[in-house]
């Protein structure tokens, strides 16, 4: 339990004082991704102390949110023990609130492996999902995202990190997409794919440019009502 209280009885406030000190939902995101070394996190969030990060797991750990167990290959890695798991509905609707208030990134904001990931799980839309095999670039990462049957699937190819989503499936994707911070506005609907594409937003490098239609549709975060 985090030794800040707030001193209410409600289950909001408790929720904050498990996950509410700085740097612990990021914690719980990444780790929303897969198991994670303690040095994956650190690298996954480059600006967190070694300190507070040492502090924060233990914190979620008293809290029952993380545990800490041995991985084939791995050594020991922190996972999210079942009630921690129970926060991922929470986590996208988190982000998808979040994403409204997106601008153009700071210097120094960095794309990580996990983030990425679990931006692509905020934007996915079961309901209206197509079938789609995509390889993303953004900066130094590279995800291969695969919807099959409303489900998706996200293998993470670079850089490496513990395996997540399972081996690389054989074969090549549909198409390679290249994008910057601009392919919010794809995920958004401020610009169709054709515009996205003629806007250097995003380029699809590999593949048949018209996937973006099916990619535009599976991925979509809608503005909130008024």
């Amino acid at each position: 339990m985090a030794a800040r209280s707030y001193g209410q009885y409600c289950g909001v406030t408790t929720a904050v004082e498990l996950i509410g000190e700085r740097w612990a939902l990021l914690i719980v995101r990444d780790l929303l991704v897969g198991p994670r070394r303690y040095t994956d996190l650190k690298v996954g969030l480059p600006r967190i102390p070694t300190n507070i990060l040492s502090t924060r797991l233990k914190e979620l750990q008293e809290g029952g949110v993380v545990r800490r167990v041995p991985l084939h290959g791995c050594g020991l890695v922190y996972e999210l023990t079942p009630y921690g798991r129970a926060l991922e509905p929470v986590m996208l609707a988190l982000g998808r609130w979040g994403f409204q208030s997106m601008g153009d990134p700071d210097e120094g904001d960095v794309v990580t492996p996990d983030s990425l990931t679990m931006a692509l799980r905020t934007a996915f839309r079961a309901e209206r999902a197509t079938p789609l095999d995509v390889e993303l670039h953004v900066g130094d990462v590279a995800l291969r995202a695969i919807v099959h049957d409303g489900v998706l699937a996200v293998v993470q190819l670079a850089p490496p990190a513990p395996p997540v989503g399972g081996a690389v499936p054989p074969g090549d994707p549909e198409a390679v997409i290249v994008a910057g911070p601009g392919i919010r506005h794809l995920i958004a609907g401020d610009v169709t794919p054709a515009e996205a594409i003629a806007q250097d937003l995003v380029a699809v490098v590999r593949g048949d440019e018209r996937i973006l239609n099916d990619f535009a549709q599976t991925f979509h975060i809608a503005p909130l009502a008024a």
